[in-house]
């Protein structure tokens, strides 16, 4: 046994755990720094999107348009080219957080190697073909499983919001322990990262993330083996990079090792079953060898190399699959008549472009610093679900803000300075006279007149007469909205004190971004 061959193996695989955290330690950075730090300009915190090939290719089919900064994906799909599936193994930031879950659930004896067939290893690819399927046709569903787009949504939407809760609770308990300094020094902590703990849907993401996590226990790394169309997409282009698999004959004691500790079912043995498109040279193979048989050679190796078997009629029935479901995801009043709760961040493409570009990743809900931009349900139909709306009963649209356009990846929200954004219409105030208390009570009340943030002011105030139960007459300052004026940021709804059902609410008609979702329309 060759024990400094081992020894190199062994460093590679430390290497690459290294590179996992480096990468994923990355990733948290970009995470955390999106939000509002005290500048208009908040930097190319989503770049680590750009470097997607699945978001680049899909964003660009099904949105009919190249934006430019997915370039940034070229290098690495030249990467790929060269060396194989290291992103999956060495960078992706969601493949790091499952490869260690997976090492947990071993060392917990939860999860034993074993081997399995390597028939569910074509389902990614089938998810693949049906996901290129529906962008030709317009329909970009990239962001429900693209790794980048999961890890971040599920991060932003439910698992920093529930470790911002447990905090808060830590807090509270330190306080009433006597712990002041360890308490005051985590609230500031907390207080920085501007979390935003109320997400309309971040139990059920959450418990998506949690499952796709579990599923590790059934097998080591799922998610990149089963269900990734990024990893099949990249799996597809490694087929010719330099890195051969070589197991020397001579030294191979048949023990099958290097097989049940492979990571992502690539099968290094026998040498003739191994699946370079599966292979993301972790080299745990030939770390593990007890006898330093597996190697990775760039030299040619001549062999026929044996693939995941993909069932032409299968190939053949999924994109007519994506075909017929298109009519399905388009099922929409909103296409009839539009949505009056779906109100859109400033900025955002007419709604068919919009569902063509967003891949539900979150970035523009992390950075908003009131916590309004939440998830849609189904306001936006099946292709919207996961979109960004403004709901202005839990934040507003600060009108000095324009991070949301800053932070979308793929353009859906066009970028705006702060000065252009002021002049973005997203919705209009409208004024619930039976609850409004000058209106209905003869009560005093101006809050939405005092927050309403334009110049000048689209909120009004006029006399109004109410009479009273005892026959007296109260006349109040009530509100009234100057549509022309509104720009429907939701202050007036946020800070109304009738607290239930706001007595002043904002619907979207009226956006500036479609033609046809107007008060009056010219005729």
């Amino acid at each position: 046994m060759k024990k400094e061959k081992s020894r190199k193996y062994r460093i590679l695989q430390a290497l690459r755990i290294l590179s996992q955290w480096a990468f994923f330690a990355l990733f948290l950075y970009l995470f955390t720094r999106t939000r509002f730090t005290g500048s208009d300009v908040i930097g190319p915190v989503e770049r680590f999107f750009h470097f997607d090939p699945l978001l680049a290719l899909t964003a660009t089919v099904a949105g009919r348009a190249l934006f430019a900064a997915f370039a940034w994906a070229g290098a690495t799909v030249l990467l790929t080219l060269v060396l194989g599936r290291v992103v999956c193994g060495w960078v992706c930031p969601l493949g790091g957080v499952h490869q260690f879950f997976s090492f947990l659930f071993k060392k917990a004896r939860l999860h034993k190697p074993r081997d399995v067939s390597a028939g569910p290893l074509k389902w990614k690819y089938f998810i693949l073909l049906f996901v290129l399927a529906g962008a030709l046709l317009g329909l970009n569903l990239a962001g429900y499983l693209d790794p980048l787009s999961f890890l971040y949504r599920s991060f932003a939407t439910a698992v920093f919001p529930a470790l911002g809760h447990a905090a808060t609770g830590l807090i509270k308990l330190l306080y009433a322990l006597g712990v002041d300094g360890p308490a005051g020094t985590l609230g500031q902590f907390l207080e920085t990262l501007t979390l935003n703990p109320v997400y309309l849907q971040g139990f059920f993401i959450g418990l998506l993330f949690l499952a796709a996590v579990g599923l590790n226990l059934l097998r080591e790394r799922f998610w990149c083996r089963v269900l990734c169309p990024a990893g099949a997409l990249l799996g597809l282009l490694s087929l010719g990079n330099v890195f051969k698999l070589k197991i020397d004959k001579t030294k191979c004691i048949d023990c099958k090792l290097c097989s049940l500790q492979c990571q992502t079912q690539a099968a290094p043995y026998p040498e003739e079953d191994w699946k370079r498109a599966e292979c993301v040279y972790c080299f745990t193979c030939g770390a593990v060898c007890p006898t330093a048989a597996v190697g990775f050679p760039t030299r040619d190796v001549p062999r026929k190399e044996k693939r995941v078997s993909l069932d032409r009629r299968k190939i053949l029935w999924t994109p007519i699959a994506a075909l017929a479901a298109l009519p399905f995801f388009r099922i929409n009043p909103a296409g009839r008549r539009a949505a009056s709760s779906l109100i859109r961040p400033p900025g955002a493409l007419p709604e068919p472009a919009f569902l063509s570009r967003c891949v539900k990743c979150g970035e523009c809900m992390k950075a908003c610093p009131t916590g309004g931009l939440q998830p849609v349900l189904g306001e936006a139909g099946p292709e919207g679900l996961w979109t960004p709306r403004l709901v202005p009963r839990i934040g507003y649209c600060e009108y000095y803000c324009s991070l949301c356009s800053q932070v979308c990846p793929t353009g859906a929200i066009k970028e705006l300075g702060v000065e252009e954004k002021l002049a973005v219409k997203i919705g209009t105030a409208w004024v619930d006279k039976n609850r409004c208390l000058p209106y209905a009570l003869g009560k005093p009340c101006i809050v939405c007149e005092e927050h309403c943030p334009t110049s000048p002011k689209a909120i009004k105030l006029v006399d109004h007469p109410v009479l009273l139960p005892d026959g007296t007459v109260s006349v109040q300052r009530a509100p009234f909205v100057d549509t022309a004026l509104c720009i429907g940021c939701g202050i007036c709804e946020n800070k109304c004190p009738v607290m239930d059902q706001p007595a002043i609410y904002v619907t979207s008609i009226g956006e500036h971004r479609s033609e046809t979702n107007r008060l009056l329309l010219d005729l």
